[in-house]
């Protein structure tokens, strides 16, 4: 993901979310101390760390889930002390989970559609009856969730419902309804947990196309160190809440406190 020469990808511009002196304790329990550091529009920036590193609670903290006892999350400039998950998705941050969280009764074209809500501005009483302006706007919007279908190569399951799908394709949609919220950060939370081979190779090509075509950035957790060397431009590592490492994957995966921590070995 970077230049013959270790530069930089060229299109990766300004700071697009900066994270500062962020703290957060539940109880006497500290999840998150003092850490600080930035992700950059067009970039793929991964968070690793062993288990109880504090990485999904550093997600939760960015989109509004967590608000941190300490520090500060700045988003396209401006300070968001007290957001909350709505507005952080209406503002342009998604998010996939660790456990994919979809309805599974319905099929993988309505959890996508979902994923518009907040795209849609006909009032409740167009929507309740589905006439007149209600109508045209699904229609509009329908059109680009198929387009995300198309995308992410699902044509064939679009009408089965997702509790009846494999796992890795479970994950896609879930991808899907992320991307039909046009974010320009998309966080993923352990995107190829459970997956076989063949699936994480799926998966890691959408990632990689969704940060090129669409030009999203995205924060990603993975334990696969695999994935996260070949994916990531820039990697911050995380050890009970405590930032020791940040910096390109060649960088990351030669610090020792990162061995010594977290990988075992030297890669």
């Amino acid at each position: 993901m970077r230049a013959p020469d270790g530069s930089p990808k060229a299109r990766i511009g300004d700071v697009l979310l900066a994270v500062e002196d962020v703290s957060l304790a539940f109880g006497g329990v500290k999840a998150i101390s003092g850490v600080s550091f930035d992700i950059r529009q067009g970039e793929i920036r991964a968070i690793i760390g062993p288990n109880g590193a504090g990485k999904t609670s550093m997600l939760n903290v960015i989109n509004g889930f967590y608000h941190p006892q300490q520090g500060r999350i700045t988003f396209k400039g401006r300070t968001r002390s007290r957001m909350r998950p709505y507005e952080a998705a209406s503002g342009g941050i998604a998010r996939t989970f660790q456990n994919v969280a979809l309805f599974r009764g319905m099929s993988a074209l309505d959890n996508i559609m979902a994923g518009r809500t907040l795209k849609m501005h006909v009032n409740f009483f167009w929507q309740v009856f589905r006439h007149g302006p209600a109508v045209r706007e699904e229609v509009e919007h329908r059109r680009f969730v198929e387009e995300i279908i198309d995308f992410l190569k699902i044509q064939d399951i679009r009408r089965t419902p997702v509790g009846r799908l494999p796992y890795g394709l479970q994950k896609r949609v879930e991808l899907g309804r992320a991307l039909a919220m046009e974010p320009e950060l998309l966080l993923l939370d352990e995107p190829m947990a459970g997956m076989n081979l063949e699936e994480k190779e799926d998966m890691s090509r959408f990632i990689l196309d969704v940060n090129e075509y669409y030009g999203t950035t995205i924060a990603l957790i993975e334990h696969d160190m695999g994935v996260v060397m070949d994916l990531s431009d820039r990697v911050v590592v995380l050890d009970h809440g405590i930032k020791i490492a940040d910096g390109t994957p060649d960088e990351v995966k030669r610090n020792q406190a990162v061995i010594d921590a977290y990988l075992g070995v030297a890669h």
